[in-house]
């Protein structure tokens, strides 16, 4: 199973639904949870190729986006072939 990491703030709607998505096809993940923590963010961002908006979704450390790119890689039924 492919390494998942997503890096999150705790009221941000995009990221629970992220996580929701995640949680159901019982996807294990590690989760960053970067509220005020500007070093963290930073991390984030340059991991992200400079993008600021969250959540960050990483899958073996590959950048894959955000919730919208998350679902629309479920939806064209290419999320799977990313975690194997």
């Amino acid at each position: 199973m492919s390494k998942v990491e997503i890096y999150t703030w705790q009221y941000c709607p995009f990221c629970i639904r992220a996580k929701s998505l995640l949680k159901k096809k019982n996807i294990n993940f590690t989760e960053y949870k970067i509220d005020g923590d500007e070093d963290a963010r930073a991390l984030m961002i340059e991991r992200a190729d400079g993008r600021r908006t969250l959540p960050q979704i990483f899958i073996d450390n590959e950048g894959i986006g955000g919730c919208d790119d998350l679902y629309a890689l479920e939806n064209e039924n290419k999320l799977e072939a990313l975690l194997n």
